[in-house]
């Protein structure tokens, strides 16, 4: 056990180190919802039709692309890479144990990307997408090591309540920015004006508020490898680890199973909320002011959402709450369905049923990650863990986008993704959580032990 995870959950340098690692959340949950979720997944695609015409197709190394899938196609592709890149940075994070500087790197990366999308005109799709890919892929690098720093702030018992409250910080953050990005929409009769503005803020917003965990974790106890090697071949090493760890992962088999299932449900998720605005865009014709009403409505209401499943967790332990969670999306994706055009109050009913299992389901599963991995290869495991929930999320966007180009329907084309929820539930079933803890030689949480 590290410094930080001996302290009492009551010391206030435990607390500043948390507090430290929680605002980071506040600060880059604005690349999920002003840039993925709201702005970009629609400013891209009307830019490439802008510049072929809605019936054109774009050409990418001579393989035609119809303008609405730009955006679905871009985030496959750049998901393929992370399953190359961020093994890479897991393993040169532990091996060096310089999480901070990785983790602040990678997130002014994506910021001045952010930042540098106010320059993207209506007819420059490939400025756009290579942004876009730019920041995409340093905010998902960016994450591997955020979320291993969560083993070294909290022991197994706070590990849930940590998480949790981490979720709900980068809501609220991502909901403010959202909230003056929704005021301005009010202001600026452009909706490309308005796009390329809300872009560049999310990327100030999040240099800006980075500032406070940059400081405040310089005080987190660094947990190099004790067989680090010298500077010049820490970047060959991360491979040689990289390769050690997927050897040893099939020591750690149900560990290896909630991956599988995480891949599945998650990749669920992400295409979903991703694509949401999308949808009630050309499938339900619903207008600038309500899409960005109910996106905003989640974010804010997703706090009380990650912050409750936390609490049901104590109780319940947090295998059967996120399990209950993925019956839930699958209801939710089935009404989806059925909602009828021009009727905002149907989506808002829906973005608030999404705010109650949304965050809480990631939060708890990255706090049962977090219990079934080995000391000291953190960063390793938790960039597997980001394949799963990132880097593997290209089947997703593919499957949604395959159905829309071939049915035109994005109703099909939502419905297609409960299919991902309901596989991903059944193979979390099948996960004994307790048995993949004691294999990692970790602690077991109160709510394991007393179920024994």
């Amino acid at each position: 056990m590290t410094e930080a995870t001996t302290r009492a959950a009551g010391d206030p340098a435990a607390k500043r180190l948390r507090f430290g690692w929680y605002s980071y959340g506040w600060a880059a949950q604005v690349f999920e919802t002003t840039v993925l979720a709201v702005f970009m997944s629609r400013y891209l695609p009307a830019v490439a039709e802008h510049a072929v015409g809605e019936t054109g197709r774009l050409h990418v190394l001579g393989i035609p692309i119809a303008p609405g899938s730009l955006f679905t196609y871009t985030i496959s592709f750049g998901s393929v890479l992370l399953v190359v890149l961020m093994p890479i940075v897991g393993a040169f994070a532990d091996r060096t144990g310089r999480k901070r500087q990785l983790l602040f790197a990678f997130a002014y990366l994506g910021a001045l990307s952010c930042a540098a999308m106010v320059f993207v005109g209506l007819t420059d799709w490939v400025l756009g997408s290579v942004l876009f890919m730019l920041a995409f892929l340093a905010y998902k690098c960016a994450r591997v090591v955020y979320n291993s720093l969560l083993p070294d702030l909290a022991g197994p018992d706070e590990r849930d309540a940590v998480s949790s409250i981490g979720w709900a910080a980068g809501y609220l953050g991502g909901g403010s920015l959202l909230a003056l990005n929704f005021v301005a929409s009010f202001l600026i009769d452009d909706s490309a004006v308005l796009a390329r503005l809300s872009l560049c803020s999310a990327g100030v917003w999040w240099a800006a508020f980075m500032i406070v965990p940059a400081v405040i974790l310089r005080k987190m106890p660094t947990t190099a490898d004790a067989h680090a090697p010298q500077a010049g071949s820490a970047f060959t090493a991360g491979f040689k680890e990289l390769g050690d760890t997927l050897r040893h992962l099939r020591l750690y088999p149900w560990t290896l199973l909630f991956l599988l299932a995480y891949l599945v449900y998650y990749d669920g998720i992400a295409t979903t909320t991703t694509l949401a605005a999308d949808y009630g865009q050309n499938e339900l014709k619903l207008g600038e002011t309500t899409l960005l009403s109910a996106i905003l409505l989640v974010q804010f209401a997703s706090f009380g959402g990650a912050l409750l499943l936390g609490r049901l967790s104590q109780r319940w332990g947090a295998k059967r709450v996120v399990a209950g969670s993925l019956v839930v999306w699958s209801v939710l994706i089935t009404l989806a369905y059925f909602l009828q055009p021009g009727q905002p109050v149907q989506f808002y009913l829906l973005a608030i049923g999404i705010s109650l299992v949304l965050g809480g389901s990631q939060a708890l599963s990255r706090s049962m990650f977090a219990s079934m991995i080995p000391r000291g290869k953190e960063a390793e495991y938790f960039s597997l863990f980001e394949i799963s929930s990132s880097g593997t999320s290209a089947l997703g966007p593919l499957v949604f986008g395959l159905v829309l180009q071939n049915t035109g329907s994005y109703r099909s084309a939502i419905f297609s993704l409960i299919a991902f929820f309901v596989l991903g539930l059944v193979l979390l079933l099948l996960v004994n959580v307790r048995k993949a803890i004691t294999a990692a030689g970790n602690e077991l949480p109160a709510t394991l032990e007393q179920s024994r």
